[in-house]
């Protein structure tokens, strides 16, 4: 068994171990999810790597870099071993050695997201000296379930780029989590849709989502302008372009105010709980 990087190594060959690594999980992944979210994950494939076995993956960490509040950091895009693999800490040696090359190109910090009803994972990483820095909150519904009724509010919702989500920034009460920060945004920007809302002209809030998969990246509303039903008008609007049968928020920090009381309110569900992890390096 040989631990490398995946520099050289093509997506045909990383989807193929990543389905064969969580074939008994009860999410599956399809190929254009998975090469989507290492493109807005920030996938660094010189500093990834995967343990192969007669040339085939048997393990990996697939790692995302870029600047996480500041500071250079290492992402945990995905970690997964092929079941009959299991019990042999491949993982951990993965990790181990992958961490000179990290620090080599001057990383700063590594980060990831565990499930907090994983025990045995969490355990793992503390011993490696993971810190938990928050607590996030990942919510999911079927559309038909989702209170959408229709909201009198007279603004105008117009689909928006970059430039003037960037610009909104300030917008934000809260630290997004990784992947929806304004840099995945920017990353997977080709295949999100980004909506304003405007009232008198001025631009008062904005969502971003992708259609294909249901995940509600950001919904901000500014301040001054909630409560009004703005939010609700957007997430209308999102739900008349999605493609698919759901919606999920992801990684919504557990102790922000407003919105896990707007996407209950709307009957979009708790669905799970993460602790975000960081270990410095």
């Amino acid at each position: 068994m040989e631990i490398r990087n995946l520099e050289h190594t093509d997506f045909e060959t990383i989807f193929h171990g990543f389905k064969k690594a969580f074939a008994d999980y009860e999410i599956h992944f399809e190929k254009e999810e998975v090469r989507s979210m290492l493109k807005r994950r920030g996938y660094n494939p010189q500093l990834s790597f995967a343990a192969f076995d007669n040339d085939e993956i048997v393990a990996f960490t697939l790692n995302g870099t870029g600047t996480f509040n500041g500071v250079l950091t290492a992402y945990d895009t995905g970690t997964g071993t092929i079941k009959q693999y299991r019990g042999q800490s491949i993982a951990g040696k993965i990790f181990t050695h992958s961490l000179p090359f990290l620090k080599e190109s001057g990383i700063s910090q590594y980060l990831l997201e565990v499930l907090q009803n994983n025990q045995k994972a969490i355990g793992v990483y503390r011993r490696m000296n993971f810190e938990v820095t928050r607590k996030f909150d990942c919510f999911r519904q079927t559309i038909e379930h989702i209170d959408n009724r229709k909201v009198n509010i007279d603004c105008i919702i117009e689909q928006v780029d970059t430039n003037s989500i960037r610009q909104a920034q300030r917008y934000c009460d809260f630290s997004p989590s990784w992947q929806n920060s304004f840099e995945s945004i920017e990353r997977g920007i080709s295949e999100l849709t980004c909506l304003g809302a405007f009232l008198d002209g001025k631009m008062v809030g904005y969502c971003v989502f992708d259609i294909h998969t249901g995940d509600l990246t950001q919904i901000v509303v500014l301040s001054e302008y909630r409560r009004k039903g703005i939010a609700s008008r957007l997430l209308q609007e999102v739900i008349a372009r999605l493609k698919t049968d759901f919606i999920k928020v992801l990684n919504i920090s557990s102790d922000n105010p407003t919105m896990p009381v707007f996407l209950k309110s709307k009957n979009i569900p708790l669905a799970s709980k993460q602790f975000e992890m960081v270990l410095p390096l």
